[in-house]
């Protein structure tokens, strides 16, 4: 599995053939819109931010849409998705947070979560979490405090800060990482992980640079 940032809360999955986005930025957004195409495209918050779907379009191929709570099974996946509260804005919103299985790992991706209490439900069918997207920026989502709280119940083997890159607060990723304990950790173009590598790992933050 490769995965790439893209600004924002928007990453880039792939495995094989099959390519993921979620919550791509649209052109209505005031920030850098993406432009990459995507078989499957995740939204988990209604806002011109996170829901480009037509810049994850390409040659009149439309990806397949998750967007909203509820159970999904696409391109060989199975998806569930919960409902969960977020401020993204200045105004409360409903964001959902995504649990998958891709290549062979246990991916949750929380998009623009707020309540640092996440609901049992998202996570209590699962073994293991080995891949979480978690937001750190503050400004209607998760600080970098609570992020690091969250994180730290969860137990993934590896943990992708998102929201940091373009929104939210300045210097979030700093504090981030010093929570972490992990201030040397530098940005890498892209993260390139085996199931078995996930494994090995002990709750490893990555930092992707957009």
């Amino acid at each position: 599995m490769i995965i790439t940032y893209h600004g924002a809360e928007c990453i880039k999955m792939s495995a094989g053939e099959t390519t993921l986005a979620f919550n791509p930025i649209s052109k209505e957004s005031k920030l850098k819109a993406v432009s990459f195409g995507a078989d499957v495209v995740f939204v988990t918050l209604n806002h011109p931010d996170t829901n480009g779907i037509e810049q994850v379009a390409r040659g009149g191929k439309q990806p397949f849409v998750v967007q909203g709570p509820g159970e999904y099974e696409v391109a060989g996946m199975t998806i569930a998705g919960f409902s969960t509260k977020s401020r993204y804005g200045d105004q409360e919103r409903f964001n959902t947070a995504f649990v998958l299985n891709f290549d062979g790992m246990n991916v949750v991706y929380l998009g623009a979560l707020a309540d640092e209490k996440l609901a049992g439900e998202v996570t209590e069918d699962l073994e293991r979490i080995d891949v979480l997207f978690v937001p750190i920026g503050g400004d209607g989502v998760l600080s970098a405090d609570e992020a690091h709280k969250l994180v730290v119940a969860l137990e993934p083997h590896i943990i992708i800060p998102i929201h940091w890159d373009g929104v939210g607060e300045k210097d979030a990723l700093k504090h981030f990482l010093k929570e972490s304990g992990a201030q040397d950790v530098k940005p890498v173009e892209k993260l390139t992980v085996k199931a078995k590598d996930a494994l090995a790992m002990e709750g490893e933050v990555v930092v992707l640079g957009a």
